[in-house]
């Protein structure tokens, strides 16, 4: 069975008000003026916001149901389930604000939509590195589902030793009286990349670290990334092994 972790946190994202979020905010706010111009177009936009946050929490549902329909159909076929767990996510407004510095983008509702491609976030984790192809394969065959972009970090890690597959889609919700087109960012790991990536962050950004000690962990995390990947590529060399007895 699936673990998910979607509708209770991403609801409780959507009940958040904008004055909790604003007083979460005010310590970033400080340093980061694009933050606060956000903050202020999030105001003045509230309902129109409401709205846009509601259809993204929508798209990641829908895509969400689809892995779990794959996942059953595959489990009925082959009698194992490819699929560990699926947890979801709605970017927060720190996280959104730190992204558009990055990217240079000025705050506004229109360049968020058109711009920021991972408002809405659906991470499968699997079990093997087949998986992840099969799974990809399989949901970007659906007629529905429109593949905007693709980042393989399985097939090409980055610097660091990071792995996993990036797609972002667009998908249609069906409102009351319209149907829209929106993007969604699925990323597909497996038990192994997902446990690296965690810890990686965790201890990357626990402390500050500069100099010789950055470089000695950043390599260290890098060996632990590649015996990962090595350890994912031995355990479905013994499954097959196991299937083909």
């Amino acid at each position: 069975m699936i673990n998910t972790e979607n509708t209770e946190n991403s609801s409780k994202q959507l009940d958040v008000s904008y004055l909790q979020r604003e007083k979460a905010l005010n310590a970033f706010l400080l340093e980061n003026p694009v933050v606060k111009q956000l903050v202020d177009v999030v105001k003045r936009n509230a309902i129109a916001w409401r709205e846009l946050e509601t259809y993204y929490y929508c798209a990641m549902m829908e895509v969400e149901t689809k892995f779990k329909v794959l996942d059953t159909e595959f489990s009925l076929q082959y009698d194992r389930n490819p699929i560990e767990s699926i947890k979801t996510r709605l970017k927060s407004l720190e996280s959104l604000g730190e992204k558009m510095i990055r990217r240079g983008i000025s705050p506004s509702m229109e360049t968020i939509e058109n711009n920021i491609f991972d408002m809405a976030g659906v991470r499968v984790i699997c079990s093997f590195p087949e998986d992840v192809y099969m799974l990809a394969e399989s949901f970007l065959g659906q007629d529905d589902v429109v593949l905007v972009q693709k980042k393989d970090y399985i097939k090409n890690p980055k610097e660091n030793g990071y792995r996993a597959l990036h797609l972002v889609v667009e998908i249609p919700i069906y409102l009351h009286k319209e149907k829209r087109m929106m993007k969604v960012e699925v990323q597909l790991r497996t038990i192994a990349m997902d446990f690296w990536a965690s810890l990686e962050h965790k201890l990357r950004y626990k402390k500050e670290l500069d100099g010789e000690l950055l470089d000695e962990i950043s390599q260290e995390l890098y060996d632990c990334a590649e015996a990962s990947a090595r350890l994912d590529m031995k355990m479905q060399a013994i499954r097959d092994k196991i299937e083909k007895h």
